[in-house]
């Protein structure tokens, strides 16, 4: 295993589930620090640095959501993450997913599986979606009151005021740009941004779409940015042009 590895923050509190996991990522060619506590995961963070982090919502003391929570508030470029929940612990997988998780993988699960989703969600991080054809290819996108830097990241507002976003939120706000007046629906959002098909109860996008609408301070009943389209999906309904350029 190379020095340039990717390092995965693996946090579960069975021991040997974490060890098993562990030598299969390994294995797979990742650089793997554990922890079986929130509290040794934050230690983690601050000794090292972390790719993405694999974490259990179920833990000792303060759980994985407490931390999620932390993790996004105030981050300007968040570390990926990638919860683990109990099949029957629904509620879990939604929260987690409003707290700015960019993916989730119920128990029991696959260990190639846990190895695909993290190289998915690793590849998300740093390239756009290989299926997907933008309509705009500028460093930085113009939308009514709101700039997107796809460079840094960043969403500055007219002020030039920097607001957060997840890696989760970014993306979908970076491809509803590089594909306005167009109706996407759910399946082709989850699959340009998450890179998977959605199962029938999924409901990662629409809590995606009610987290960024709350970004850009837009009303559902009469947004001026994204709109829905009933039994179809959404699209973006403003003009999007390369910062600079007139409308």
């Amino acid at each position: 295993m190379s020095e340039g590895s990717d390092h995965i923050l693996l946090v579960d509190d069975d021991r040997q589930l974490l060890s098993l996991l562990a030598d299969y990522l390994r294995a797979g060619g990742l650089r793997v620090t554990t922890a079986e506590t929130v509290a040794q995961a934050r230690q983690r963070l601050a000794d090292h640095r972390i790719d993405l982090l694999v974490l259990d919502v179920m833990l000792p003391g303060e759980d994985g959501l407490s931390l999620c929570r932390d993790l996004r508030a105030g981050a300007v470029t968040p570390i990926p993450i990638l919860m683990l929940t109990a099949r029957s612990e629904e509620a879990d997988r939604v929260l987690g997913l409003e707290m700015g998780a960019d993916d989730y993988l119920t128990k029991p699960f696959a260990t190639r599986e846990l190895l695909a989703r993290i190289r998915a969600v690793l590849r998300r991080t740093r390239m756009l979606p290989p299926n997907m054809q933008p309509l705009q290819q500028a460093h930085e996108l113009q939308f009514g009151d709101w700039r997107l830097d796809t460079t840094a990241r960043h969403l500055l507002d007219s002020a030039g005021t920097l607001v957060s976003l997840t890696g989760g939120e970014y993306r979908l706000l970076r491809v509803l740009l590089e594909h306005p007046q167009r109706v996407l629906n759910r399946d082709q959002l989850l699959n340009l941004t998450q890179g998977r098909d959605a199962d029938p109860f999924d409901r990662s996008i629409d809590l995606l779409v009610s987290r960024l609408r709350q970004r850009l301070r837009d009303d559902s009943r009469e947004p001026r940015y994204i709109k829905t389209v009933r039994n179809e999906g959404y699209v973006f309904c403003a003009d999007v042009r390369a910062a600079g350029t007139p409308l």
